[in-house]
This record gives structure tokens, sequence and C-alpha cells, in this order.
């Protein structure tokens, strides 16, 4: 079957390499694609966001399936077009896809369904947002209602800190449209794991735990980015916990979708916030988490196509996925100033010979051709992905093959995995 991955980042390169592999797969293509995915898929040059473009390639191709990667394409009803046309899809509607784009739907969502989340509030207006933070007096996180590219989470450790929080995305626009409504809610202590669950609708399957590291610098500290790194299986979720995830947290979810007429197809992605044996949900994402969907896929020994076909087609009852020993982890080399402002252009060194490194695939992210280099036009730039019989084992050889790579301004973090460490 001829396969069309929707978007030009390293889930998407993971996704390509992935369902390449397959013995049901006869071409993949990606609109756009990047400098590295051209390896593994034929790359046109059609915005993951264009969706009228998208859907004419799809039809122009002939495409049997259709893999949409980001969320705004999902946010802006590409799934629905498709399926209108005809054209098998894996990802949710638009419907289905506000579990992502709105954080007030998806609090409401949790909160209608017995989904455990923190105890939040929504607002538009300044000046009720500003009083609801005055009546907390404390430590809360302010949230931007819409898309941010994961970056519209704010932790407050203060009053003030969270006054200023609101004011930055009501007032000043520091997420767009992103921020004509945020949510307050309560600050939540624990640790952090993530839970993907491919859906049918009706069925699921679910992946193995996985944890990202948001923060830019070592020890978790600094902005948030979209992730600067992840691993898996997190030691954190053990099978007790993940019974108790799937009961209280993906079933409920995905059974409340079909309650509430929106049946979910697609990638449910459940960020939990973990404290002993209490399990709450931070967000929810409609698609594979990136940098997680890199070590996860490094993981998977079942063939990806098959899977996600009979998700599309709703048919994924009994299906058991087939995983490799061991770990697998993904550094995100990123750009200097990155989640700032950022210089693109730069030619990248070394990927020949990151390449070279045993169990290692160097996944691009925010790359492009130019001429016989390679050179950086984003602020995540590759994904170096180790997999070995432990975290360390695949840490190591990550790092490995980081170090083989070089640019102007490249920077990583050197703690990703700490916590399973």
């Amino acid at each position: 079957m001829k396969v069309l991955v929707v978007g030009g980042g390293g889930r998407e390169h993971a996704l390509c390499w992935k369902l390449a592999q397959s013995r049901k797969v006869t071409e993949v293509i990606c609109a756009p694609g990047n400098g590295g995915i051209a390896k593994h898929a034929r790359c046109v040059n059609v915005g993951a966001e264009d969706v009228d473009g998208q859907l004419a390639l799809a039809k122009k191709e002939n495409v049997d399936l259709v893999v949409v990667g980001p969320e705004a394409p999902l946010v802006a009803g590409l799934a629905d077009m498709l399926e209108a046309e005809g054209i098998l899809v894996f990802g949710p509607s638009a419907k289905a896809a506000m579990l992502e784009g709105s954080k007030t739907f998806s609090k409401e969502f949790m909160e209608r369904h017995g989904v455990p989340t923190a105890r939040f509030t929504s607002h538009t207006d300044l000046t009720e947002a500003l009083a609801e933070v005055e009546k907390r007096g404390g430590p809360c996180v302010v949230k931007a209602d819409g898309l941010a590219a994961g970056k519209g989470v704010l932790l407050c450790d203060s009053v003030q800190e969270a006054k200023d929080a609101v004011t930055s995305i009501l007032s000043d626009k520091a997420f767009g449209s992103a921020g004509g409504q945020l949510v307050i809610e309560d600050y939540l202590k624990g640790e952090e794991a993530s839970i993907l669950a491919i859906c049918d609708g009706a069925d699921f399957v679910t992946l193995i735990a996985a944890q990202d590291h948001k923060a830019a610098y070592e020890g978790d500290t600094g902005p948030n980015t979209g992730g600067m790194g992840a691993y898996c299986p997190a030691p954190l979720v053990t099978d007790a916990l993940r019974e108790k995830i799937i009961d209280e947290v993906i079933r409920p979810s995905v059974d409340g979708m079909a309650e509430d007429g929106v049946p979910f197809k697609g990638v449910l992605y459940a960020g939990l916030m973990i404290d002993g044996d209490r399990l709450n949900v931070l967000e929810y994402n409609v698609r594979f988490g990136d940098p997680e969907c890199q070590p996860l896929l490094a993981m998977l020994k079942s063939d990806l196509a098959e899977v996600l076909e009979n998700a599309a087609k709703g048919q994924l009852a009994g299906t058991e996925l087939e995983w490799h020993e061991g770990s697998a982890i993904c550094v995100v080399q990123a750009a200097g100033g990155y989640p700032g402002a950022y210089e693109k252009g730069d030619e990248i060194l070394g990927l020949d010979d990151a390449a070279t490194v045993e169990d290692v695939i160097v996944f691009h992210a925010g790359t492009r051709k130019d001429g016989d280099k390679i050179v950086t036009s984003g602020g995540r730039v590759l994904g170096v992905t180790g997999r070995g019989d432990s975290v360390k084992d695949a840490r190591d050889k990550a790092y490995a093959a980081c170090d083989k790579i070089s640019w102007n301004g490249m920077r990583l973090r050197r703690d990703i995995g700490h916590r399973a460490l």
C-alpha cells in the first residue's frame, strides 16, 4: 500500500522510517518532509498545515492511507476532509482533536467523564483571571487554551508570577490567538510520564510508557520547550500502575468520546502526573508525541502500517503489540537560543560518522537539504535515538553519536534519562 505521512519533523521521520520497513508498504510519501526523511520516503513540498494541499496530494497520488503527524492539521479538520473523499486516514476528526486544541474543552471533558485531573477555572477576562490568581494565593499553573507548540504552559511559584503569566497571555498575546482564553489549575507535585494509546473509535491498544524532558536546561530547569529528549519504557510505570492508568484514564477517555458522539480514532496521548498511586491527567495530545515517538518506534517490533491501517478501519480488536527488549532514548540536539530566537542555515557536520554508531538512528527534525549539505532549519534540529539493553546502555550510545555531530551554536541536554538512572 501507498502511505502519505503529513508533517516534516522528528516524529514524522520516525514514522516514515518505521512505515518503510513494513511488508505491506510499497511507498511512503512525506509532505513536506525534511533533509533526512528523503532516505525513507519521497518528499513533496506541501506544508503540513495546508489542508487543501494535503487533500489534493492524497487524491493525486491515490494513497491507501494517510497518517497525520502534527496536531494543527487535525484541529483544522484534515481527517474529516480525507474521510469525506473516501480516503483512509489515521488521525482524529476536528471535533475529537479539540482534546488537544482547547484546554478548556479537555478539562471539561475530563470533569464530565470522571477522568482525574487538577482543579481548574477557565477565563477570557483579564480582571477575572487576576482575581482567581489572587484568590488561590499560591503556586498554580497557567495554560494558554489553544495550540502553542508545547510552550503555552507556565508553572508559577508565586501569585506575582501567576499574574505576570495571565497578563502575558491575555493582554500581551504572548501566544497569539492560542491565548484568547486560558486555564488556571492546581500546581500538582509528582513525576510526569506519558501513556499513548492507538484507538479505532471503540477499541485501543496502549504503547509502553515514556517520559520526556520538556525543560530547556539540565536538571529540568528553564522554559518549557517542545521536548529536549525522551526515553522508554519509564520504570516509574509498573505493570500495576499501567493497569490503573488504563482503567482510570484511557478507557474512560475513549468511552467518553464515543458517548459524546465523537469517537476517537488516532493516537490518544495522556500526559500524567504520578504521585505514589495517585494519577492526574495534565493534558491530552491527539497524536504521537515528539520526541516520545522516536524511542517508542525504535522499541516497537510490530508492523506499524498494519496497526495504523486496522485502527483507521475500526478493526483494532484483539491487536497486541510486540516490543524489543531493553530501552530506547532520544536526545534532542537544538539550535542555540531555542526555545527563543535562533539562527537557521548552519551546516550540520558529522552525520555520516554518527550513523556508524551501533543501534543508533539520527532522526531529522529541523533540517533541510542545501545542495550536498544538510543545514539547520528549525529549533529542534535532530533527535539522536539509541536502543540498548538498559536506559544507561541506550543513553551511552545516543550520546556517543551526538558527540560526532556539530554545527555553529548546537546545544543539548546532557542529562536525558536521569530520572530512570
